[in-house]
């Protein structure tokens, strides 16, 4: 579904470059959103993530032959079970949300997922929780506060599906982190979309309706920009450290509110505008620090949080 890279690292010294590709990157994964948002609810959610995934292992061809003569400790093989099956619900929460709730609310909220896998990486891998990192996890959870205004407007089950997404995507971009150590980033992303194809096949099955070719067609759109938003993504990182690259992404939440307004006839909400602001700004203080220090950073970028 995604390339996860997790780190910054120091990257070659193109900041145009980086940004170029990261804004392409934000066009993509829009368009993604703007594809599941035309497809709608008659088809289930679960059976639209499984749907999206089987068509987009095309893409997983050129890695048959690596995969065959793939070898690995029984351990791993579980970490990739345990992450498949966490992104299999995260997806399937994803999908739900976005055909219920605006493009910019989904928007906005994908930004938590480095938030929660920041808080995550200190619980379970024994990373520091420096105090800038608390705060500016501090600032992103007042933004989402911000975006759900809770006791002002209905909460209702499409946001509730968006916060646990990220928390289930942020789970999933941690075991990434530990695999990525043991494996090439190809073999992770492609036992990924497998893990996550062969979770989402027996949730299709119990709700299963059948598709027109026009819902095919869509779906199949969604897998094409998605793989080419990871691929210029990676463009991205390779051009320019994540501390230039990350603040791009706010861009992708005025696109996503353009989009709603002038397509889907969505109004324009300040509040997700503000608090989406807040969240962005909180993860790319982050990511400037991080780089600053020249250290790796924990923080994964918000598009890797798209499907």
């Amino acid at each position: 579904m995604r390339a996860e890279p997790l780190i910054t690292g120091e990257a070659a010294s193109k900041p145009g470059l980086g940004i170029f590709w990261m804004v392409v990157t934000g066009i993509l994964f829009v368009g993604v959103t703007a594809l599941v948002k035309i497809l709608g609810t008659r088809v289930p959610a679960p059976q639209a993530a499984f749907l999206r995934y089987a068509m987009g292992l095309v893409f997983l061809l050129p890695m048959l032959r690596p995969l065959m003569r793939l070898r690995l400790e029984r351990r791993v093989w579980l970490m990739f079970g345990a992450r498949g099956a966490v992104h299999t619900i995260g997806v399937s929460l994803w999908f739900f949300a976005m055909a219920r709730i605006p493009i910019a609310d989904v928007t906005a909220m994908n930004y938590l997922s480095p938030i929660y896998v920041t808080l995550g990486a200190a619980l379970f891998l024994g990373e520091t929780l420096a105090l800038r990192r608390v705060l500016a996890v501090v600032v992103a959870l007042i933004g989402a506060l911000i975006i759900l205004r809770p006791g002002f407007r209905e909460v209702g089950p499409g946001h509730l599906a968006m916060l646990f997404t990220a928390v289930f995507f942020g789970a999933s971009y941690l075991t990434a982190k530990v695999l990525s150590g043991r494996c090439s980033a190809g073999i992770v992303v492609a036992m990924l979309s497998i893990t996550v194809t062969i979770g989402l096949a027996p949730l299709a099955a119990a709700v299963w309706v059948t598709p027109t070719m026009g819902e095919l067609a869509i779906l199949f759109g969604v897998a094409c920009l998605a793989t080419a938003g990871h691929y210029t993504m990676t463009l991205a990182f390779g051009a320019a450290p994540l501390a230039v690259t990350q603040p791009v992404t706010f861009l992708q939440l005025v696109w996503a509110v353009t989009l709603g307004a002038l397509v889907f006839g969505e109004g324009v909400d300040v509040f997700v505008l503000l608090g989406g602001t807040v969240i962005v700004a909180a993860i790319s203080f982050i990511s400037w620090r991080e780089s600053v220090l020249k250290r790796r950073a924990i923080t994964p970028p918000v598009s890797a949080t798209k499907v």
